[in-house]
């Protein structure tokens, strides 16, 4: 039986025909990834069945609702009005796009009412969200409109890196114009706000030029003298530990050493492929800003090794990982406040 300090936590399934449903059993069968706590998986019970044989783990328990008592870590729950889906791996359908989004909701509104203290999102595909008609481009935008949620952020943590993204699934051509001093000042200050609930101990947050060598003086771009650096004065003024434009290909560097608890990376590859690089296998991507917690591995759907038994489960344990810890510290974020 779960102790009285235990925790639960839903970890939805993604998409089905990704490699979703595999990391997520694997991860919470594993007591390692975040003792005390126990986990709903939220999903369609075929397909958790099938990635359970294929990982030579248990078939989770089926409850009614989220809230019924079960025996052991682990247990799964197929909301009402799941649609029906179809197991190809590595396909992209819309009917995987659709149910995927739908476990999301219900995750959602079990963290609002209180009967999750977190929730872990197993990847989805926006191709499948696009041909479905899904009004989000990604996890993070759909889970802020479901909250109600204005202010938020995507930041990604891992090898001693966090990294907040001012900017997040855009063509790089689109870039230039959605940096904006709002932009800038608004992620840097979010990402001021976290840094309690994260642990960080000391340091501020950084912010990266857009242009090589943060604009050389105006000699490479003008970005950071006429937004960028307007935006950082901006976010001091508020008394917020922010600095910079630093060029993008040390303040990285600067960070691991300890100087920056956070950075502020003005699009999405500046900032995720120094975190890559550190924590390929173990990043976690956590939105800031949400009246609830939200984790998910710094991973997509891997559709090209999806249905093989083959994928690494240590960044969706460590997303596990995190929510637990989360969830035990007070959020910034109450309900209300986004």
């Amino acid at each position: 039986m779960p102790s009285r300090d235990s925790i639960l936590i839903a970890v939805t399934l993604g998409d089905v025909n990704g490699i979703g449903p595999e990391v997520a059993l694997r991860a919470a069968w594993d007591r390692r990834a975040a003792p005390g706590a126990r986990v709903v998986l939220v999903g369609d019970a075929a397909a958790a069945a099938v990635a359970a044989r294929r990982c030579r783990l248990p078939a989770p328990p089926a409850v009614p609702d989220p809230a019924s008592p079960f025996r052991g870590r682990v247990a799964l729950w197929t909301p009402p009005g799941s649609p029906r889906v179809t197991l190809r791996p590595g396909r992209v359908r819309v009917d995987a796009a659709r149910a995927a989004a739908h476990w999301i909701a219900a995750a959602v509104r079990g963290c609002l009412d209180g009967v999750f203290a977190a929730m872990v999102t197993a990847p989805i595909c926006k191709e499948g969200l696009a041909r479905a008609g899904i009004p989000f481009p990604g996890h993070t935008e759909m889970i802020a409109g479901l909250t109600g949620t204005r202010r938020f952020a995507m930041m990604l943590c891992g090898g001693g890196l966090r990294v907040v993204l001012a900017t997040r699934h855009l063509p790089l051509r689109r870039v230039p114009r959605a940096v904006t001093r709002a932009a800038v000042t608004e992620a840097a200050a979010i990402a001021s706000e976290a840094l309690p609930w994260l642990g960080a101990r000391a340091g501020g947050v950084a912010v990266c030029g857009l242009n090589p060598h943060a604009g050389d003086g105006g000699a490479l771009g003008r970005e950071e003298i006429d937004v960028i650096a307007p935006a950082i004065r901006a976010a001091r003024r508020r008394g917020l530990p922010v600095s910079g434009p630093y060029p993008a290909d040390t303040v990285f560097h600067e960070a691991l050493a300890g100087r920056h608890a956070a950075v502020v990376a003005l699009y999405h590859d500046q900032g995720l492929a120094a975190l890559k690089t550190v924590a390929f296998d173990t990043g976690v991507n956590v939105t800031l800003g949400l009246p609830v917690v939200r984790t998910s591995p710094d991973h997509g759907t891997a559709f090209g090794i999806a249905g093989r038994g083959a994928a690494n489960p240590a960044s969706m344990a460590a997303a596990l990982r995190l929510a637990a810890d989360l969830a035990r510290r007070p959020n910034p974020w109450t309900r209300g406040r986004g």
